[in-house]
């Protein structure tokens, strides 16, 4: 045993062993193992959480280990008479009986390993018609924070959007896409979700294999999202026009979502339809006005949406993304400017 942060065993029964490495691989963690009391003396005040198998409490019991916090009993012996005496006896906080307290004993792995939860901050961008650039915002907020030492999570929920990572140039970047996540249910370890995804310029980029379009299920979704909130600083999800299941998942713990609209009357138009859509599930939606021929004022009030920004045309950025360049974000950008004004009102970040 040489990593004193993993979480503790204490057991010589294999078959509850195998079960609890087999949790632990669920929730993304690694086990330190002691067959005996003995062995994990040196490590017991140090290791994050200490499992104690019900076969192994009464030997722990009489080596007196000092008191701690984050001590389990775990047993595969249902309604065991002797499981509760056993608790006492080795300093247990609960009994976890398996098989019915996985999903208890996944979330207890997780929380041991994780750093302090970091309440990040979710942000979701949607266009007001096709091509109004929200994906480009969406990969551009990302990149500033990022820049900024944010830890920061780009999350593609678009389907039908081509792709954050080509659009980032990172296509053929090793790592896991929405296909190998879509089964997944119950908590995700931030830890496990950020050394699993693409991670690019101080970026984890979550995003879509090429080939058949892919559904989100809402409950893969609501797992990366809340892995996102405890261990990122900035959650930015690129939404599509119409909610899907997934996408309304991401509304409903937005902070804010910004709708992108074109200024011309043909954009306000479309954007009032996916407005509509947007506030059934969400509170705050901001506007981010592409430059036309309407004023920002007139876009704003047309669709009684808070004003977030402009965004006026930024030459040769069209050009940049299709040699696969990463976005121009310097402060002379109207792209750059934009991100660094809104991450300021929103984090309160350095720009």
């Amino acid at each position: 045993m040489d990593r004193p942060d993993r979480p503790l065993v204490i057991t010589d029964d294999h078959d509850l062993l195998d079960d609890l490495l087999r949790v632990a691989a669920a929730a993304g963690v690694e086990l330190d193992v002691a067959h005996v009391p003995a062995h994990a003396r040196p490590y017991w005040n140090r290791a994050p959480l200490v499992v104690v198998g019900g076969d192994m409490a009464d030997a722990l019991a009489v080596t007196a280990p000092p008191p701690r916090r984050r001590v389990l009993l775990v047993t595969n012996i249902p309604d065991d008479p002797d499981t509760w005496r056993k608790c006492v006896a080795v300093g247990a906080q609960a009994v976890l009986e398996l098989p019915s307290a996985e999903r208890r004993l996944v979330d207890e792995f997780a929380d041991a390993v994780e750093p302090a939860a970091r309440a990040g901050v979710v942000v979701c961008v949607a266009g007001g018609r096709g091509g109004a650039g929200a994906s480009v915002l969406a990969a551009a907020l990302a990149l500033s924070a990022s820049r900024q030492s944010l830890r920061t999570l780009l999350v593609d929920a678009d389907p039908l959007g081509g792709g954050l990572d080509l659009l980032l140039g990172q296509e053929e970047a090793g790592g896991a896409r929405w296909s190998d996540l879509v089964a997944r249910q119950g908590r995700v370890s931030f830890t496990a979700l950020q050394a699993a995804l693409p991670t690019f310029a101080g970026l984890t980029l979550l995003s879509f294999h090429r080939g058949e379009v892919e559904t989100i299920p809402a409950e893969a979704m609501r797992s990366v999202l809340e892995a996102g909130w405890r261990g990122f600083d900035l959650v930015v999800v690129d939404l599509p026009r119409h909610p899907d299941h997934a996408a309304v998942e991401a509304l409903s713990r937005a902070t804010t979502t910004l709708l992108v609209v074109t200024a011309d009357v043909r954009g306000v138009l479309a954007a009032a339809q996916v407005l509509a859509g947007l506030r059934k599930h969400t509170g705050e939606v901001r506007a981010v006005v592409r430059g036309g021929v309407l004023d920002d004022d007139v876009v704003t009030a047309s669709l009684g949406m808070p004003y977030a920004g402009g965004l006026p045309d930024q030459p040769r950025l069209v050009a940049a993304l299709n040699r696969g360049d990463l976005p121009p974000l310097g402060r002379r950008t109207p792209l750059g400017r934009f991100c660094a004004s809104f991450l300021r009102s929103l984090l309160g970040a350095e720009a």
